[in-house]
């Protein structure tokens, strides 16, 4: 594979990245993992986390709205988790007293 290629082909998944995220409705969540499979890339979960690490605060793209496969928010380590829980519980999002969501309930697919 070209290196051409596989800069089309990372293009074109940060493109599905960036789409997928935008029609995440208010008040739902999706995991990084089942974002990058409905990207196109199953197990790109940390590729899927470092695209919205670059989106975080800068950008009006709901970047808030994607959560780790445990229910919880893993932003607190590079300094945004407060902002991503105070922006998911503006949305109605509730976590518990552990900082798990109910993804059986708020877990959301593209063809829900």
């Amino acid at each position: 594979m070209s290196v051409e290629h596989l800069k089309l082909e990372t293009m074109a998944f940060k493109s599905n990245v960036i789409a997928i995220l935008e029609i995440i409705p208010i008040g739902r969540v999706m995991t990084y993992g089942t974002l990058a499979v409905a990207a196109g890339k199953p197990g790109n979960a940390r590729q899927v986390g470092e695209l919205l690490r670059g989106l975080s605060i800068t950008t009006d793209h709901p970047w808030q709205r994607v959560i780790n496969a445990s229910g919880r928010i893993s932003t607190y380590k590079i300094g945004t988790g407060e902002l991503q829980r105070a922006l998911l519980e503006a949305e109605g999002v509730r976590f518990n007293a552990s900082g798990r969501c109910d993804l059986q309930r708020l877990r959301w697919f593209p063809n829900d």
